[in-house]
Formats: C-alpha cells, structure tokens, sequence
C-alpha cells in the first residue's frame, strides 16, 4: 500500500501553532478599485482621515509664537503657539468668507490670529471672533457661531496628533501606548529629516509595510541585517513548527545592536531598556492611518504616510536622538539615517511597482497568503472605519 499524500493545506495547519498570527486560509484583499477610484478615496478622507488621529510632527517643533500649516487627509488645518507654549489648532479657513487664514508653512502671531483678505481677527487660543476690522455687522450676526471650527490635539510620546471629529475616539495602535514607556521620547530631538513623494496609494505603501514576503527580493541589505526578514517573515512567530516555548532569538544579525551601517549605535544607548527591548534591537509601533515609529538603542525614527491622491502617497521620516548624541563631535544624523533610508527608498519602489500592476484590468482582487495576517487585519480595519457612523 502507497504512503497517503498530504495537501498542503493539511501540512500547513498540522505545522502552524493555534497561538501564532498566521492565518489559516487565503482570503480576498480590498477590491481594485480600493487603490485606483477617486470615489474611494474620497469616502477614505471623509471617514477614515475625519475621525482618527494623523501625526502632523514633533511637539517641539511648534514654536512659540508661531502659526504653523498641516494636513489631516482632505482638510488643511493650522496649529497656533502662544507664548506661554500652549498649543491650540482650527480649520485653515475664515468663517466670513472662507479665505485661508495661514499663507506660508509657518507665520509669526501675538494673541490674534488675522485672516489676511478682509482682517478679521481671532483669538489664537479659542478661535472666537474678536474683531470685524472694518465690516459693521447688523444685530442679526451670531458672533460665536463665527469662531474658528477646532480641531482636536494629542500629545504621544512627544509626537502631535490631530484629529477632525467633534467627538474623538482613542488614539489607535497595535501595540499598547505605553510600550515606549523605556525610551525617553519627549527629549528626544530631531537631527535628520527625508521627505519623497510616491506614485501609489497610501495603503499600498501600508500593505507593504505589513509583510516580509517581498523582503528577501527587495531588501538584500535589511535581510543580512535582519536574518529573520530574509525567510519572509517577520518574526518567529510567523515560522511552521514554531511554538510558545521556543526561546526568543536577536533579531539582528550577530553582533549587531542597532539599524546603522555596520550595525554599531551612533552614541550612547538609552539606559533604561530592559534585557528583552535591547536584544529585539528594534521596536514598531503601527499608529493607523497615518504613521509607525521604530525605535532603536540609540535612537527612534518616525515615518509618516501623507495621502495625496488616490494613487500619490507623501513619506516624511525623521531621526529622532537624545541630545548628548546630537553633539557628539563630527556626528552626523544623515549617516545614521542612510540605512532605514535604503530600506524606505527600496519600499517606495516596491509599492509604486505594485502600483502600476494594479492598474491592469486582469486584476481584480488580491488573494491574501498566510503570512499576510497583518494585512487582512488592516483591511478589515479599513472596512469597519468606512462603515462606521460618525
């Protein structure tokens, strides 16, 4: 009698561990037109990008005194600085007659915010109308339904969130908000910033970010870096014949302790890390829709997934170090940074070749694979967010 052969289907759950995030079917991704239809993109904008929080920088960046510009997906909002530092944040968008208020990236204010077509005047702290300048309203005008429409602020972890809704909901992430609590991130200072425009949609640069599969063909230098990535997977976990018991392994390469050319950290390391973060030699953080932060034993970096258009996607990473590392003689924040930068760049490429494929009319729909898991979850988190009622 012949040995019975078993399909694959029955090798691979024989193999994968009920606790691990492999998934045990295939399903479908999001529909073409998910990353090519301006409809889509919209409905994105107006449930998605107006109701969760979008990275719009370091807190300390916004100075004093200062009016500053961003963008949370389709709305342009500006983030006003008193003097005392205390932060407050509207619409880019006078309600006399709709004229933007903040014409350059970044304007200098006192306690008014001045809308720059017919002078009206705003407090920087509350956005109510203070003055008409030479209008004289008629007893029929609501004053205060002529404030500034606000915009919600988040301070995590020295980074600044916005948010649109009147009602805003926790910050999202896939890990708990305090799994950062070891690093000293609120003094941390930037001392590196990389910006490049992409031509694909956001969350096909996400989808790229969620899998390894497409590490071991177009990440040669991050696999040697990272072992682990050159299997096409991102961690043990994702391994057949992986178990609980199983003790955990570095993920660097031997030797290896940080994201830096020869694998060395650029400067001191932060003290206050237990034995388990400074073996992992990295940590992730994903902040849905709009960022991840990854931190190092030397440093921190920060990336952020700006939407342009349905198939047009901004990447702005910045470095994050402690001070004392910035003013080490001859440091230079641009070296440190040229690895990650390889790896985002090879990304880019990555997603914008995916980009172009999705465009056939051959393709319909992805079929997930196992190792996706990550991915499935983002698309369902998609769905859910699009549904959701405000």
């Amino acid at each position: 009698m012949g040995r019975e052969e078993i399909s694959p289907a029955e090798s691979h759950e024989g193999r994968r561990h009920p606790a691990s995030p492999r998934l045990d079917h295939c399903p479908p991704g999001l529909p073409r037109d998910a990353f090519l239809g301006d409809d889509w993109y919209r409905r994105e904008m107006a449930t998605i990008f107006a109701r969760q929080w979008v990275m719009v920088g370091r807190r300390r960046e916004f100075s004093p005194g200062t009016l500053r510009r961003a963008v949370v997906g389709a709305a342009e909002v500006i983030v006003a600085c008193d003097s005392e530092g205390t932060l407050s944040a509207f619409h880019n968008s006078c309600p006399h007659r709709g004229s933007e208020l903040c014409r350059a990236d970044e304007e200098q204010i006192g306690k008014l915010i001045r809308c720059p077509y017919h002078a009206f005047a705003y407090s920087a702290a509350d956005g109510r109308l203070v003055s008409t300048a030479h209008a004289v309203p008629t007893a029929d005008l609501d004053r205060k339904a002529m404030g500034l429409k606000p915009v919600s602020l988040r301070d995590w972890n020295g980074f600044l969130f916005l948010n649109l809704s009147a009602n805003p909901g926790p910050l999202w992430a896939d890990v708990g908000l305090d799994s950062l609590a070891n690093w000293p991130m609120a003094g941390l200072e930037t001392g590196h910033r990389w910006q490049t425009d992409i031509a694909c949609n956001w969350k096909a640069f996400w989808e790229n970010y969620s899998e390894c599969l497409h590490c071991p063909g177009i990440h040669p230098e991050l696999c040697d870096m990272v072992p682990i990535y050159g299997k096409g997977i991102m961690g043990q976990s994702e391994a057949l014949d992986w178990s609980p018991e199983d003790p955990a392994e570095p993920n660097l390469r031997k030797g290896a302790q940080s994201w830096t050319a020869n694998g060395a950290p650029c400067g001191p390391t932060f003290p206050g890390l237990t034995a388990a973060e400074r073996q992992a030699g990295y940590s992730f953080v994903t902040l849905w829709p709009s960022a991840y932060v990854v931190a190092h034993v030397d440093y921190v970096r920060s990336v952020r997934i700006v939407p342009l258009a349905p198939q047009r996607t901004r990447l702005i990473a910045e470095w994050h170090f402690p001070p004392d590392t910035l003013a080490q003689p001859g440091f230079d924040a641009g070296a440190v940074a040229a690895f990650a930068k390889l790896v985002m760049e090879q990304d880019g490429a990555a997603s914008e070749m995916n980009q172009r494929g999705l465009r056939s009319p051959a393709f319909t729909q992805a079929r997930l694979m196992p190792e996706e898991y990550e991915i499935h979850r983002f698309h369902q988190w998609i769905l859910a967010e699009m549904e959701a009622t405000a």
